[in-house]
């Protein structure tokens, strides 16, 4: 995959996204907090679901997630960090059953996935309420398909660590 034109264009491109993403969360954040820059005197109900209220903290958390994993993996690949002793930078098995070898690295892993699966879940349902999905007759089954798929992506992104803890 690394030879592929095709894997380092849409490799750039995922990495803009982020960079895009990031920005605009920051921002949003910011001006949210402006809106209201006094807090009320009397906490009450929200209508705003927990992750909702929460997703620059599960933001921040997932930043530091990608700083890891871009230090451990996409920075050796392009040079800016050194593979570990032993290892070609373009080797990711070796890089990989190193790293999962260790059980403290897998459960960090998984740890977060979890909260990148929360994000995601709420991330997938107000990308349809941003699109002006936000329906009686939609919202059920927007909710449905964003709790799969954001179990499936933090899951399926688990199978690794989780086969180092258990079956290694």
């Amino acid at each position: 995959m690394s030879s592929n034109y095709i894997v380092k264009v849409f490799e750039i491109v995922l990495l803009g996204g982020f960079i895009v993403h990031i920005f605009t969360g920051i921002v949003l954040q910011i001006q949210n907090w402006m809106a209201r820059p006094k807090r009320y005197k009397v906490e009450g109900y929200s209508h705003q679901s927990f992750f909702s209220k929460y997703m620059i903290h599960t933001g921040v958390v997932i930043f530091i997630f990608l700083a890891i994993h871009f230090s451990n993996f996409y920075f050796v690949k392009l040079g800016l960090v050194t593979a570990p002793e032993g290892v070609a930078k373009h080797d990711f098995y070796t890089m990989a059953n190193l790293l999962f070898a260790h059980p403290g690295y897998s459960v960090m892993y998984i740890v977060f996935m979890i909260i990148l699966g929360f994000h995601l879940n709420h991330a997938f349902q107000s990308a349809f309420q941003t699109l002006g999905m936000n329906h009686s007759k939609y919202t059920p089954t927007i909710k449905i398909i964003s709790t799969i798929y954001s179990i499936g992506i933090a899951a399926g992104f688990s199978i690794i660590p989780v086969f180092y803890l258990f079956f290694k």
